[in-house]
């Protein structure tokens, strides 16, 4: 099973891809989507979407996941960042998959053990189960752990339905 993890920003949008076979976890490729700094919202998210429909497009992944957002005190920001995270979930929709959703805590113990993990931790952890990785930047290390995150949560799934279809 082949996984896309995204992390939601405005002026970066990391993707993360992962083929998942059984418990093994193998890296595919992993970038940044950027937006311009200076253009309009709806440009800035035409861009976006332009770029991450080329990643699926090239990468061809059989689910996706994408981080929940997280209210901060800045309201305009945080309606700006969900704008990007409606990309980040459209564009997966738009190729037929279906899209985990996962907070950031839920990630940081996936692929850590604890909820409350620096980033640099979490980028140690990506880089442990991912060996030999060349990570894009911070957002593309959040998307890699949210793509073994889902994984993760795929696979624990599917185990408890050939479980139950074991009775």
């Amino acid at each position: 099973m082949r996984v896309i993890g995204i992390d939601p920003g405005l002026r970066n949008m990391g993707w993360g891809v992962i083929d998942m076979d059984g418990p093994r976890l193998r890296h595919v490729a992993n970038g940044i989507c950027h937006s311009q700094p200076d253009g309009t919202l709806a440009a800035r998210l035409l861009d976006l979407h332009a770029q991450l429909t080329e990643v699926m497009e090239r990468f061809a992944p059989d689910t996706a996941a994408v981080e929940q957002t997280f209210v901060n005190k800045d309201a305009v920001a945080t309606l700006k960042l969900g704008s990007a995270r409606g990309i980040a979930l459209l564009v997966p929709a738009q190729a037929g998959l279906e899209v985990g959703e996962y907070a950031p805590n839920a990630v940081k113990k996936a692929v850590v053990g604890v909820g409350k993990a620096a980033k640099e931790q979490v980028d140690h952890m990506v880089r442990m189960q991912l060996p030999g990785v060349e990570i894009a930047g911070p957002d593309a290390a959040d998307a890699l752990a949210i793509a073994i995150c889902h994984a993760f949560h795929s696979q624990s799934a599917r185990s408890m339905v050939l479980a139950g279809g074991a009775r």
